[in-house]
């Protein structure tokens, strides 16, 4: 049975438009949605360390505590929307947020926290991804991320280079 689920999940993300995001692009996504500048940094640690900045990522942490992402994957064969292993409860997480089908959406159709199909977090529209991220934000802080805990307390990264020059 878990045979036939990876092998349809394999085809879902097969068909969806993947698209590796860069900060730059995301800094007005963010911005456009009310997101504090201030917040920026963490945002992009989370989004680095959950899902390696790839929309349509799918997966959770290996036995121990890793994750493959991507191209990064070792089975992947170069395919930018490989499939990882499922959390340790036989959960997976959804797009560029990992946001985990157990508690904020449900696959096939809206459901749970977020009311949303898990697929529609795999797409380059982020506008749905950002609204769920939002609620999870506001109930857990960044803590909601096992990536921002583990690789994000103290150590940010800059988005200088996205911000526009300043004429004096």
């Amino acid at each position: 049975m878990k045979v036939l689920f990876v092998l349809l999940l394999i085809g879902l993300v097969s068909k969806i438009e993947s698209r590796k995001f860069t900060k730059c692009e995301l800094l007005p996504i963010f911005l456009d949605e009310g997101f504090p500048l201030e917040e920026f940094p963490d945002w992009l640690c989370v989004i680095q360390s959950e899902s390696s900045f790839n929309s349509s990522a799918i997966g959770g942490p290996n036995s121990n505590g890793s994750f493959d992402w991507g191209l990064f994957q070792s089975e992947s064969a170069f395919n930018s929307s490989a499939i990882g292993g499922p959390n340790s409860n036989g959960s997976f997480d959804y797009g560029l947020f990992q946001i985990n089908e157990n508690y904020w959406c449900k696959v096939g159709q809206a459901g749970n926290d977020c009311n949303i199909d898990c697929n529609d977090l795999l797409d380059d529209d982020l506008t749905d991804d950002l609204k769920c991220v939002k609620k999870i934000y506001a109930r857990h802080g960044f803590s909601a991320w096992n990536g921002w805990k583990k690789w994000c307390q103290g150590t940010l990264p800059t988005y200088r280079e996205c911000m526009p020059c300043r004429a004096p």
